[in-house]
């Protein structure tokens, strides 16, 4: 247990399982119901053998995309890991289908906004897209952005591990202004009709935190004048000052989606110290607890996503989550691990996923919340 875990953080987080009542209805491509169970919980389930799988294969990832998560073509001789799909309790989850995603999205524009897994996500996105469509490469300085132009669709990734403003430092500690908009993503809010924000990998380096312009707390700062307060906290509030961007800067109708934390699967260490992921399959569901760091961020992303639905209805904004969290973290199988690019000093990646892998479920859970998102006539619509 990390020992910025205090005690009411155990009770208010660890002591009950979260859970988000998701869609009611699955439909496949073709319109037709797959689960007649009301309130099927999309995001609780199992990986269960599919021998179909996986949707694309390293031949058709999109050139644009880098290699790092291109485990097959790095040299992974296993692909057992690609021979599964998520099953949910009670309901069949359609397989991603790129034309109606494109449809829903025509003339629209999406971006995430988060660490290097939100890149990881968007180009998991791109790979199920490439069956049908490549986009074009038009990324500026400042971020990576593609567009698909026969459907006037956009998708943009902002690099941003704090969310909100902070200065990085790479001698000392970080400096993160918990209060403060980063402007360089919050300024471009009002461009996107749907935002998808995550991050929670780099909250536990050395860091100092500030409120109101103040020096309050620090985490693992060894400074006898500033009150070590762990980060749980500091990622709550920046949290929640990002939300309140999304409100106060959004354009008329937009949606906003919160990705819950995604595990890693470290064994051995971390990192930096001798951590590998070498597991060729997933962990059934009673198998694996989750561990308290991810428990922990993820009951705080659930509480804030609810001050947020309740702020946002007041400005026809919709927020929602894509819990990935459940299924992720049956999944030690999916890491690029050595084979993150060829012949490169061994760097263990238990963080990133492989493309294809199990992060391809991202795109499923998200097409079925656009699908959800279209309707405001489903009872689970998007609040």
């Amino acid at each position: 247990m990390p020992p910025a875990l205090s005690f009411w953080f155990q009770y208010r987080y660890l002591s009950k399982p979260a859970s988000i009542r998701s869609v009611r209805y699955l439909k496949s491509a073709n319109g037709r119901e797959e689960t007649g169970k009301e309130n099927c919980d999309l995001f609780t389930g199992d990986w269960i053998p599919d021998p179909n799988g996986p949707y694309y294969t390293n031949a058709t990832y999109v050139s644009a995309f880098p290699s790092h998560s291109n485990c097959m073509k790095n040299g992974r001789p296993d692909s057992n890991y690609l021979k599964w799909r998520w099953k949910p309790d009670g309901c069949e989850l359609p397989k991603f289908d790129p034309e109606r995603f494109l449809e829903l999205v025509r003339g629209k524009s999406m971006a995430f906004v988060g660490d290097s897994l939100a890149r990881n996500h968007m180009q998991s996105l791109g790979c199920l897209l490439s069956r049908v469509a490549v986009p074009e490469d038009v990324s500026p300085k400042d971020r990576e952005e593609w567009v698909y132009k026969d459907y006037n669709f956009n998708m943009s990734s902002y690099w941003t591990v704090f969310f909100t403003r902070s200065e990085r430092s790479k001698k000392g500690p970080d400096n993160i202004y918990l209060d403060e908009f980063n402007e360089y993503w919050t300024s471009k809010i009002a461009n996107y009709d749907y935002m998808i924000i995550s991050a929670g990998q780099w909250w536990f380096v050395t860091s100092m935190y500030y409120e109101n312009r103040r020096l309050f707390g620090c985490n693992k700062c060894k400074e006898e004048s500033v009150p070590d307060i762990g980060f749980y906290s500091a990622y709550q509030k920046a949290l929640r000052t990002s939300l309140r961007a999304m409100r106060e800067l959004a354009k008329p109708g937009a949606t906003f989606f919160i990705r819950s934390v995604s595990p890693d699967h470290f064994e051995g260490g971390s990192w930096y110290n001798g951590g590998y992921c070498n597991r060729t399959k997933p962990f059934r569901r009673l198998e694996t607890d989750l561990d308290p760091y991810s428990a922990v961020l993820r009951g705080i992303q659930m509480e804030e996503l609810k001050i947020a639905q309740e702020e946002g209805n007041k400005k026809g904004l919709r927020f929602g989550m894509i819990d990935v969290t459940p299924a992720m973290r049956l999944r030690p199988d999916g890491h690029p691990d050595i084979y993150r690019r060829p012949n490169e000093e061994v760097v263990h990646d238990c963080v990133h996923w492989c493309l294809p892998g199990p992060i391809d479920v991202w795109n499923e859970f998200l097409l079925q919340l656009l699908i959800r998102d279209q309707d405001p006539q489903n009872p689970n619509h998007i609040r």
